[in-house]
């Protein structure tokens, strides 16, 4: 079952998982390899990070980022994942260009998954699966349960995809074309942490928290000994 901890607003629950990364990444000297996503309340962990930490926590010297998802957008676009990311927690916090692993939204598709798993392999160890193994993944939920880009009634190539990153070539919410983590990726990290904020989720958090649940992140939940989650929905 997961650990859901809750909070009475986003500026509180992004706070608090601000400070348990922090935390976290103060235990651990060696390189530390975290996948971020997009999303509202994204910014307002990020800005909660920068804050708490400054521009000289030692810990995030070792983070290498990575992103749960991307649209096929250029890194300048207003929809780049990246570019939210870039603006509210690598820029302040001076993050070193080789420890910024994006996903490549402008590239082909194709040429956009391979270069990434490439970069990907290059860097992290062999978890289960044989799926390389990230050490902590954020992740949002959407208003219909989808995390990163993993969306409900995907394509069979979605859904059953086994290597570490998928194009998704139907997203409901343009842009229609997005990158994406895979579930094996997502079931063999340490940690994956859900940051679910924002009126008109309270449903599709039951569903996902139900046994037999059918959202995407119920799926994520069942395929993980644990998981975390930071709800603010009342």
């Amino acid at each position: 079952m997961p650990r859901v901890l809750s909070f009475p607003n986003a500026p509180a629950l992004a706070r608090a998982a601000a400070k348990d990364w922090l935390e976290l990444l103060a235990r651990n000297s060696g390189p530390h390899l975290t996948a971020v996503s997009g999303g509202r309340i994204a910014k307002d962990f990020f800005q909660a990070a920068v804050d708490l930490a400054g521009t000289t926590y030692p810990s995030l010297r070792n983070v290498h980022f990575f992103w749960a998802d991307e649209r096929c957008v250029p890194p300048t676009d207003s929809d780049s994942n990246f570019l939210l990311a870039e603006v509210n927690l690598l820029k302040p916090l001076g993050i070193a260009a080789d420890r910024i692993h994006r996903l490549q939204g402008e590239l082909p598709p194709a040429q956009a998954l391979a270069e990434a798993e490439a970069d990907l392999r290059a860097i992290a160890p062999i978890g289960p699966g044989a799926m390389p193994r990230l050490d902590l993944v954020f992740l949002g939920m959407g208003e219909d349960g989808h995390i990163a880009s993993l969306m409900p009634h995907a394509p069979l190539a979605v859904e059953q995809c086994r290597e570490p990153y998928v194009h998704v070539p139907n997203s409901p919410k343009p842009p229609a074309h997005r990158l994406s983590l895979t579930y094996p990726m997502l079931a063999a990290a340490r940690e994956v942490w859900v940051l679910v904020s924002g009126q008109g989720k309270e449903e599709a958090l039951r569903e996902s928290l139900r046994a037999g649940g059918t959202t995407p992140l119920a799926r994520v939940l069942r395929e993980r000994e644990q998981t975390r989650i930071y709800s603010d929905l009342n």
